[in-house]
């Protein structure tokens, strides 16, 4: 899944070098930490956060296929 985000989102954004994604484990499901460059951040929350819903989406319907759930944090990568 976390190569299916990363995937996604890289096509989204001016700067996909910055595009990042880690996974942990929890008791309850799989946490995914995507984190893109501050510039692209707006690209991937989209207008009103309907971007961000349609990628959640995606993740929650691959996921379930599988037995599993999984939630998408998102992240702005602002290290100045």
């Amino acid at each position: 899944m976390k190569e299916f985000i990363e995937f996604i989102v890289k096509h989204l954004v001016e700067d996909p070098d910055r595009v990042s994604v880690t996974e942990e484990q929890g008791e309850k499901g799989t946490l995914f930490k995507l984190s893109v460059g501050e510039n692209d951040i707006g690209r991937v929350v989209g207008k009103e956060g309907r971007t961000a819903r349609s990628i959640r989406t995606l993740l929650n319907a691959a996921t379930a296929r599988k037995g599993m759930r999984a939630n998408l944090e998102i992240l702005d990568d602002n290290k100045e």
